[in-house]
Formats: structure tokens, C-alpha cells, sequence
């Protein structure tokens, strides 16, 4: 729900392979939307992209095709066939045709797909939104809102009659809402598994042609009458005025109400994702080899260098530069990894924090906290911004990283929650206009290299805000700035591989040899 992020849902996660959460995971999850409105059942699929739109030039190389094979095929953002997803696709005997057409999408990142089988047709279009989140807004010409937070069943009927109460009786105190465009059909959101009978009593009123069930695609689900203590900064610190909370503490109580879980719950599922981001971590420190990408392994050689005491004083900070690289060299190599907020920045924030916290001596209880502090300046960036590049170009990804990690980096110095707060806002006024052009449409280069860019900065502004720098600018304003900044730059200039360092000699030498050598590797749409 855009209006009332989830911590799990919006700013940590998904845990995915493949180099984008925009592209991969959010492309998968609609793809498996698309596997529940056909029954599982699908012999022939299109698959239209605007021109004018980031997908266009990017859905191969970034992994988009990918991630609606792997839907289709009905699998987890993190299924290790991901890779062989084309041979897959083809297996199951499903045809794919792919076409750039001017379907007048209004937003960078349109997905619009055509499915049959032998029994029914049906349309959708759906949007990623960032950091793997999804917005479906029509099925079948009527204009819907499917985000993935609820169990959706679309009742189609041959008319409205009498079938509206029985609906409204049958499921009381929730989303039911009748829809009468090309094809007319009720559509139900519920919050948890529908009954058995809920289901057989619908099918057996003689207005209703099928029923589909849709299955949320999101770990938090929503429900009807959500609410949350707080959405802004300045509303968290009201709210605090009487409690006196750290940031960490704040994070819990706001996602405990935001997605109708416990304290302990919500701190357990923020340490079952620092142990996947410290596994990914190490796994890169050992080493990764891919064929589809640019750089090699070079956290590795980094590694050596800072063991052979070559490189330049500063050990907090070339841990982090390390660690940084070695997450964002996992994610490269098609590795298990955690959107923080996104794939493209997945680097930044654990980078950072797990790189303090070794260097720091902290247990992984304070490093879950920092991981909780950090998320809730993401909660603010979600509900009033966006972490999509292709929306508000890399100060979307890296500079909410780098935000996010200073205000963590400032709680690990046992800093007060108003020093968090302060490098929180001067890493994002850092950040503000820094574009998104990935070399060869990968998301790998310069995406490394802004990676560390916003871990460093986080480091550098936490320790300003320790000093008692001052910030200027509250928080909120802050990301309503960076808001406005991100839809004013160049559309070339956000994740379209239009623009910027896209476009250098250089680059597209790299994208050309990249295309020889992988000539009908996985990444390429059949």
C-alpha cells in the first residue's frame, strides 16, 4: 500500500537474484500474477513495451524477460533456474512474443501482456514502481489496483443483478468493488486465505461465469481501515515527544501497526535479513564468476590490496568499500541478495552497516537495529519520493541508500536520534540530482562505483551530524525536494540507457562485445 509503506514490503527486500529489483523481481511478481489469472495454464503470451518508455532498451540486458519467465513459470524472486529461464519458458512449451509498440504508457516502467490458452484470453497492464514493488491497474480494459498485499478474487459475471449484496453479505467488512469495462467482473480483496466455501458459494450463483484467485506477491499484507502512528518525519517526532525512542525502536513500533505483527516479530524478520545480507557478503569475498557482465570480482583484489597494507588509512571506511563490492558483485553474478532499497543499490546500505559493525565490534542484535534505523528513513522516502531510478534517476537508489545508511552509521556511534535524523538529510541534499546511466545496460558500472559513493557519504555525514554539523533543511523537505529534482531530470538520464555514460563510445563498444559473446545466453528474450 504506496500510501502506508511496509518496512518489508517496500524498503528491505525482496531477497532476489538478478542485477535489478525494478526489472527482475517486480517483472517476476507480476508474471506470477499473470500465472494465477490463467490457472497456471498459458500456451501463448505478448509481451508489448513502450518505445518511450525505460523498457524498451533494458528488459533484455537488465533481466526483465527474465523475471516474467520465472512468474509465469510460478517461481521466487531467489529460484536458482532463474538464469536458464529462456530454456525454461521454452520447456514448458509457452510462446513469447515481444513487441516495442506505442501503447501510450504514462509510466516508465509499463508492462503490458496478452494471455491465452486453449480456454481464455485475458489483458493486463502493470507498472513496477521500484525496489521490486508492482502496481497492476487493469485487467480485461477495467481499471483495477493490484499491488500484491491482499488475496484478490475476480468474480466474472454475465450480469451485476442481485450477485452485488450477496457479495457484500457473503464477505462482510471488506474491498468489494464491481467493475464494468470490456469485461465486467467483481474484484475482492481479502486479508487472508478466502474459505472454502466463500469460494464454492460463489461459484454456484448462476451470474458468475469463473472465478480467478489471485495470491499476494508481498510478505506484509494489507488490510481494510490500515493505519499507521505516524507518515513523516515530523509526524514520528510528535509522536515521540512523550517516549523518548531511539529511530530502531520507532521502525518497530511503526511496521508492528503497519503490517498487524509483533514487536519481536518484526525485529526476528529484520535478523533473518542481515544473516542473508552478511551470507552474501562473504560468498563475494570468496569469489564470482559470470558470463553476462562487465567487471570481475573486485572485491577480491581489493581485499588483498587492503591485507597487503597497500591501499590508503582508513579502516571503517575501506572495509565498507569492500563489503559494498563484494554484495554488489553477488547481485551481478546472479547471487542471492536483498533490494536495500534496491537491487541496483544493494550495495550501499549493507555495505555500510555490516562493515561499521564488524569494524565496531557489534553484536548482530545492534546490528539489527541500525538495519531498522536505517528503514525507517526508507519508510519516509517510499511514501513521499520513489527508489525508482527509472522514475528519479540514481539519487532514487544510492542517494536513498546513502541516506538511509547515514542515519544507521550514526546509531551504531550511540548518536542521538536527532544526529540520525540530520545525516539522513545532508547524505540525501548530497545525493540530490545524481543520474542513473548504467555501461552496457547492465546494472553494474557506475552503479559499483555510486554504490560506494553513497556508503561513503553516509559515513562521512554521520560523522558531520556527530559533530553537531548543521543540516539546515528538516528531513521531510528534504525528500520532497529530492521528489521534484528526480521527475526534472532528463528522461535519457534515468535508467533508459539513453544518455550520460550509456551513450560513450566506449560503452557501446563494451555492449556490443558483451552481445557477441552471449549471443542467446539468458538474458535474451525468445
Amino acid at each position: 500500500m504506496a500510501d502506508y509503506p511496509s518496512i518489508f514490503n517496500d524498503v528491505i527486500g525482496p531477497v532476489m537474484r538478478g542485477p535489478s529489483s525494478s526489472h527482475c523481481a517486480a517483472s517476476l511478481r507480476i508474471g506470477r500474477i499473470c500465472r494465477d489469472l490463467m490457472d497456471a495454464e498459458l500456451t501463448d503470451v505478448l509481451i508489448e513495451f513502450d518505445p518511450n518508455g525505460s523498457l524498451a532498451t533494458t528488459h533484455e540486458s537488465q533481466g526483465s524477460d527474465m523475471g516474467l519467465f520465472g512468474g509465469f513459470l510460478g517461481w521466487e524472486a531467489y529460484d536458482d533456474r532463474l538464469v536458464t529461464s529462456v530454456d525454461e519458458i521454452k520447456a514448458a512449451r509457452i510462446n513469447v512474443d515481444i513487441q516495442i509498440l506505442d501503447i501510450q504508457a504514462t509510466h516508465p516502467n509499463t508492462y503490458k501482456l496478452t494471455l491465452t490458452n486453449t480456454k481464455e484470453k485475458h489483458e493486463l497492464t502493470a507498472l513496477s514502481i521500484g525496489g521490486g514493488m508492482i502496481d497492476v491497474i487493469e485487467i480485461d480494459g477495467n481499471s483495477v489496483t493490484i499491488e500484491g498485499d491482499y488475496f484478490e478474487i475476480l468474480v466474472y459475471c454475465t450480469e451485476k443483478g442481485s450477485i452485488h449484496q450477496f457479495i457484500e453479505k457473503l464477505i462482510p467488512n471488506e474491498s468489494v468493488k464491481f467493475l464494468d469495462g470490456d469485461i465486467q467482473f467483481f474484484q475482492i480483496k481479502l486479508n487472508a486465505f478466502p474459505t472454502g466455501d466463500v469460494l464454492e458459494m460463489l461459484s454456484e450463483l448462476k451470474e458468475v461465469q469463473k472465478i480467478k484467485l489471485i495470491y499476494p506477491v508481498l510478505p506484509v499484507l494489507s488490510r481494510d481501515k490500515l493505519n499507521v502512528p505516524f507518515n513523516t518525519c515530523e509526524e514520528m517526532l510528535t509522536y515521540n515527544a512523550d517516549k523518548n525512542l531511539e529511530l530502531w525502536e520507532l521502525a518497530v513500533h511503526y511496521e508492528s501497526a503497519r503490517g498487524n505483527i509483533s514487536h519481536d516479530e518484526v525485529f526476528s524478520k529484520m535478523g533473518d535479513i542481515i544473516d542473508i545480507m552478511e551470507s552474501s557478503i562473504k560468498s563475494g569475498l570468496k569469489g564470482t564468476e559470470f558470463k553476462d557482465r562487465i567487471l570481475g570480482a573486485q572485491s577480491v583484489v581489493f581485499k588483498e590490496k587492503l591485507e597487503a597494507n597497500v591501499l590508503l588509512k582508513g579502516d571503517m571506511m575501506n572495509t565498507i568499500i569492500m563489503f559494498v563490492s563484494s554484495m554488489m558483485e553477488v547481485k551481478s553474478s546472479m547471487g542471492v541478495i536483498v533490494a536495500a532499497p534496491t537491487a541496483g543499490s544493494c550495495g550501499a546500505l549493507p555495505g555500510a552497516v555490516i562493515g561499521a559493525a564488524s569494524q565496531l565490534g557489534l553484536s548482530r542484535d545492534d546490528t539489527v537495529k541500525a538495519m531498522l534505523a536505517a528503514s525507517m528513513i526508507g519508510v519516509f522516502i517510499a511514501a513521499h519520493a520513489t527508489f525508482a531510478a527509472e522514475v528519479g534517476g540514481c539519487q532514487a537508489e544510492c542517494g536513498s541508500g546513502a541516506g538511509m545508511a547515514a542515519a544507521a552509521l550514526v546509531f551504531m556511534a550511540n548518536g542521538t536520534l536527532k544526529q540520525s535524523l540530520s545525516a539522513a538529510s545532508v547524505a540525501l541534499q548530497n545525493s540530490l540530482g545524481m543520474i542513473c546511466d548504467p555501461i552496457a545496460n547492465r546494472v553494474e558500472a557506475p552503479c559499483l562505483g555510486k554504490n560506494v559513493l553513497a556508503a561513503t557519504n553516509a559515513l562521512s555525514c554521520a560523522n558531520m551530524a556527530l559533530a553537531n554539523y548543521d543540516h539546515l533543511i528538516p528531513l521531510d523537505e528534504v525528500i520532497d525536494t529530492m521528489d521534484k529534482v528526480g521527475k526534472a531530470i532528463d528522461s535519457d538520464l534515468r535508467c533508459t540507457a539513453l544518455g550520460g555514460l550509456s551513450i560513450t563510445k566506449t560503452a557501446k563498444e563494451i555492449e556490443a562485445k558483451l552481445g557477441e559473446v552471449n549471443s542467446g545466453f539468458a538474458f535474451k528474450s525468445c
